[in-house]
């Protein structure tokens, strides 16, 4: 059975890739998503019966001197929670794609991406080893760039693949790097050969950059250095936002299931080793409490649908690096568990608004789609109540359990972790509520509405952010670029990629999603309820215990998950208190004054324009990385590879035998009196050599 999970989506990925062309796009979709089903059916049953660990060998892969590596399978209950949220959310993709690529010419290709997507990401989960970790990895991370650059005919697209790329090798770098030094102390690189030898090598050290290292710290943050990639975190997080130049469904597949979720499932299955590492773990810990704050910020000013989404998911994964920083594992897989419903149902839900508005993206032109597509508008509420932690629903629960455990800590960095956390609840309560009241509640901003029924934004907010409207100076080049202005002032253009372009001046017609895409949304809408409810004894309870087994590490001193029911009841009430505040400030700033968020943004065009250009990391990055490399590059190419290589070597001596060539050519002339003068020259030159070297030596 595990084998069948595992490879049927590369059988469909290879269907798709190869045959596409042959079978037609309606095949294609029909194979490929009905092995998805499959596959996540056996996900689910494989979760439900449990059971003890279980290592399925497929092959030996290579064997290197000291280095064996086999090719196998590693099920425990880390990988069956990480098989049902992969396969679960895949599938639903695969359905929802259906419906929202209808129109695509090139759908095979992409059904093709999306299950190889989905593949690597399951070898990823169930490897056995640090070697086939690192496969899935990069397999990951390539399904992403083809997935990203889907629209290869959008330089932006084009762009946003490239930096996701990128951005996400600077932190396999480090990734491999931890790879090696584990292998130097361990003489091994499957788990089973790391992990009972762990209290063997913990004193020992390393000798780098000049100091001697504690090795399993050392190890520890290269290895967290290519989870920070993966997962986004706090300055590997610049990829993230660009991604949604691909399709909606690829945003809810990265930022739901897969790549982002790979680095927090990585520090999870390596807990053993960060257990014994503990500084290793407070730079997890005050990695992830910034990465929540910082990207909440940024969320509180997107206009486009599905950035405000993709800083949610920002925000939400240092939610995660959190709880692990403070050794609550469980509960950090928890929150991915729970966070992969809501945040899929946020995301297909936004790709059903886009559907109903044409391919519009921009919340400024919006509004009052709860009467046109009310479907969509429940689906998105039940997403946005889980996401900022409404009670009883799934976010509920695995976040305020990080936030207590954050507070209960003991580990330096955990107040600033708890109060990034708390003030994180706020800002995503808030931005949660502006996305909804921007798009569904308010006056319609589209069509031949808009004309009418806008508010017009104050002239202070429009002359504060006139400048913005055309694009802030210094953004990375080919980088996907955000709508600049008032988040009330209407926008005059779409981000996104289609033929359906449309303008403002007729009427729209927003119609609710055809039924193969409202299906995944009504099945993500009930686990986004209802899977914290469910699996909270499981994944945090009282049976947590006997749920997760020795999948992750709890040492001895380590009683965070018994101590987070301790704390101060204000403490537990706190992530309430946020999500309330959260609502009463947007519901006054954007029904009961809708020109509110335009008059703060003219009174603070400072904090304002930091907030919507994104802290300016792509600027600076841009001046400290892309632009110095590019010079750089062009100075290789210019002075080393033109003149000196290629002047040197092959074209220079190719200059110089046609050189040369010239000169004999011209000797060539065809007159008669030319050649007899050359015979002349000859002959006298040869009667010279023979008169000079004739004498003897020493004679007269």
């Amino acid at each position: 059975m595990y084998h069948a999970i595992v490879f049927f989506p590369l059988i469909g990925a290879l269907i798709a890739g190869l045959f596409g062309r042959y079978l037609g796009a309606r095949a294609c979709e029909y194979i490929t998503t009905a092995l998805l089903a499959l596959t996540a059916l056996m996900a689910w049953v494989v979760f439900l019966e449990g059971g003890p660990e279980v290592r399925v060998q497929v092959a030996s892969w290579f064997t290197a001197g000291d280095l064996t590596v086999d090719w196998a399978f590693r099920i425990d209950t880390l990988t069956r929670v990480m098989l049902v949220v992969v396969t679960s959310v895949s599938t639903l993709v695969h359905l929802y794609s259906i419906g929202y690529m209808e129109e695509d010419p090139h759908r095979p290709r992409f059904f093709a991406y999306l299950s190889l997507f989905t593949f690597a990401m399951l070898m990823l989960v169930t490897a056995d080893n640090l070697v086939q970790m690192f496969f899935g990895w990069e397999g990951v991370g390539l399904a992403s760039y083809l997935l990203i650059g889907f629209w290869y005919e959008k330089p932006s697209a084009n762009a946003a693949a490239m930096k996701a790329f990128i951005v996400n090798r600077v932190g396999d770098f480090g990734f491999s790097l931890g790879i090696f030094l584990v292998f130097v102390l361990f003489g091994s690189v499957a788990f089973d050969g790391i992990f009972p030898k762990i209290d063997s090598v913990k004193e020992m050290t390393f000798h780098f950059l000049g100091h001697d290292w504690n090795a399993l710290t050392l190890a520890c943050l290269l290895l967290f250095m290519g989870a920070m990639g993966k997962s986004a975190q706090f300055l590997l997080h610049t990829w993230l936002p660009d991604a949604m130049e691909g399709p909606t469904p690829v945003s809810a597949l990265i930022h739901a299931a897969t790549m982002v979720t790979a680095g927090v499932f990585m520090v999870a299955r390596l807990s053993p080793l960060f257990e014994v590492a503990p500084d290793a773990l407070i730079v997890v810990t005050v990695i992830g409490g910034i990465t929540s704050f910082f990207a909440a910020t940024i969320g509180l000013v997107q206009n486009d649908i599905k950035r405000v989404i993709a800083y949610s998911t920002c925000s939400q994964l240092g939610y995660m690096f959190v709880a692990l920083g403070v050794g609550a594992y469980s509960a950090g897989v928890f929150h991915l568990f729970t966070h992969a419903f809501f945040k899929a149902l946020l995301f297909l839900g936004a790709g059903s608004v886009i559907h109903a508005m044409h391919h519009e993206q921009d919340m400024r032109n919006m509004g009052a789609l709860r009467r046109y597509i009310p479907f969509t508008c429940a689906m998105m509420a039940i997403g946005s109540l889980a996401l900022i932690g409404f009670p009883f629903t799934a976010g509920y629960y695995s976040k305020d359990a990080i936030i207590e455990a954050a507070y209960a800590s003991t580990r330096p960095g955990h107040t600033l972790a708890f109060l990034c956390t708390v003030v994180a609840a706020f800002f995503t309560s808030f931005y949660s509520w502006r996305l909804f009241f921007m798009t569904f509640e308010g006056p319609a901003r589209w069509g031949v509405h808009a004309a009418h029924d806008h508010p017009d934004a104050p002239a202070a907010a429009h002359s504060a952010m006139a400048h913005e409207a055309d694009g802030a100076p210094g953004h990375t080049e080919g980088a996907a670029h955000d709508d600049k202005g008032s988040d009330i002032e209407p926008a005059h253009h779409s981000d996104v990629v289609a033929d359906d372009h449309h303008g403002h001046g007729h009427d729209l017609h927003p119609h609710e999603s055809p039924l193969v895409m409202t299906i995944p949304l009504a099945v993500l809408a009930f686990g986004a309820l209802f899977a914290g409810l469910i699996f909270k004894n499981r994944f945090i309870g009282e049976g947590m215990d006997a749920f997760w087994g020795h999948a992750l590490a709890h040492g001895p001193d380590n009683h965070i998950m018994h101590e987070i029911h301790e704390v101060p009841a204000l403490v537990s009430l706190s992530p309430f208190i946020m999500l309330v505040l959260g609502f009463v400030v947007a519901y006054w700033m954007y029904i009961r004054q809708p020109k509110l968020p335009g008059e703060l943004a003219a009174q603070q065009p400072g904090l304002y324009r930091f907030l919507l250009n994104k802290w300016y990391f792509d600027e600076i990055y841009d001046a400290i990385f892309v632009r110095p490399a590019k010079k750089f590059g062009l100075f290789l190419w210019k002075e080393g590879d033109g003149r000196i290589i290629d002047g040197f070597g092959p074209n220079g001596i190719a200059a110089r035998v046609v050189d040369v060539t010239r000169g004999v050519v011209r000797l060539q002339t065809g007159y008669l009196y030319h050649y007899a003068f050359v015979m002349l020259i000859g002959v006298a030159g040869l009667i010279s050599w023979y008169l000079m070297a004739g004498f003897p030596k020493g004679g007269h």
